[in-house]
This record gives structure tokens, sequence and C-alpha cells, in this order.
């Protein structure tokens, strides 16, 4: 794995800019929990009209200092799918650390659209809330995706995302390699500006839906 050369730890920085990023997390997802409730209803209707099983999915990924959470979604594929990754790994388009497929068979026509447009991921605005993940950070990924050495590891600095880098800059279009990148360079320049940014250039980045699958 090529990282970046060498920069000075950035957890000092962190420290000292997370209680202000912690508030404006807390204002923001509550709003927009507010203002999407009538569309998480929605969602969640037409997933259990059209599938079976729960329409919201629980998954362990790796949060902050890579302590395990339970990340919410609407389901996106069909019930147990996660089971048959394993089978489909030799066809993963990403690298890296990451899982990816474009046409992935365990997708359901509605969660297509869900990824589409990022619907799936409204739910984990109550794991803003918790404290689990922030409006911006880097993607959670699986404990099994999230074993990094040297300076990788400086992702696990901040809580995982809602949005994020990847988000608009291609989403799943990019290598791992880029990805990783990405990620480093938010946690390392981490501002409340930088927030603002990436949440502005999120908005038309799903309306297009370039990178999704």
């Amino acid at each position: 794995m090529t990282i970046s050369a060498a920069h000075p730890s950035p957890g000092r920085l962190v420290a000292r800019r997370l209680p202000a990023k912690r508030a404006v997390d807390l204002a923001g997802a509550a709003t927009l929990l507010l203002l999407t409730l009538p569309l998480m209803a929605a969602v969640y209707l037409l997933i259990r009209a059209t599938c079976p099983g729960p329409a919201v999915f629980r998954q362990v990924r790796a949060g902050r200092h890579g302590r395990p959470f339970a990340m919410l979604k609407f389901r996106t594929m069909h019930h147990g799918a996660h089971a048959a990754r394993a089978a489909l790994a030799p066809q993963n388009e990403a690298g890296g650390h990451l899982f990816k497929l474009r046409h992935d068979p365990r997708v359901t026509r509605v969660g297509r659209l869900l990824r589409r447009l990022s619907l799936d991921e409204l739910p984990q605005l109550v794991n803003v809330l918790r404290g689990e993940m922030s409006l911006v950070g880097p993607r959670p990924l699986l404990l099994e995706d999230s074993g990094y050495t040297g300076r990788a590891r400086d992702r696990l600095l901040v809580a995982p995302g809602l949005t994020g880098l990847w988000q608009v800059r291609g989403r799943s279009n990019l290598p791992w390699e880029e990805m990783l990148r990405l990620d480093l360079h938010y946690v390392e320049n981490l501002s409340l500006r930088l927030d603002l940014g990436i949440l502005l250039r999120t908005v038309p980045a799903v309306l297009t839906g370039r990178g999704a699958h």
C-alpha cells in the first residue's frame, strides 16, 4: 500500500477541533432527522412491501480508534446477502480494504435506487446523534476491512462520516489508494470550513449519482 510522504501526527489538531465538530454534528443531525422523517417512513414502507426481511440493516463497523459500533442503513440487498460475500470476493472491483461490485447480484431493484440517491444512508443520522459517527469523515468500513498499519491508522482518529471526500470526488469509482489518500488528507486538514465545503458538495454529488453502485 503506497501512502504519501510522512506528515506530523494530526492527533493534537483533531483533539482541539473535535468539540466544535461534535456541536455541529448534533445540531445538523437533529435538524436533518426531523426534515427527512416523512421520506424515511416512505422508504421503510417501500422496502417492506417489495422484499422480505427487515427494512433497517444493522452492521458492525469500525468507528473512531477502531471501536466497533452498529451502523444503521436501509437494507438494499436481499436478506442474508452478507453471507454470499466470500463467494463474490474474486470479482471485487475496488481492491485494498474495500469490496465493491458495480453490478452486485445481491442488490435489490429498490436498493439500486436507494444507493444511487444515497437514501440508504439516512438512518445513520441516528448514529451521528449517538456520537458513533459524524456528518463528515472517512466512511466506516467493516471490521475485517479496517486492519491498518502505519499512517493509514490515522483515518481512525476521527469518527466515520455520513459523507466525506470520497462522496464528492467520485464515490465508488475511486480506487482504494485514492480513497485512503483522501481520508488522510481530511484528517490532516480537519476544520469546520472543510466540513462545510464537503457538505455543500455532497448535494450535487448525490443528485447526479456519479460513482454510486
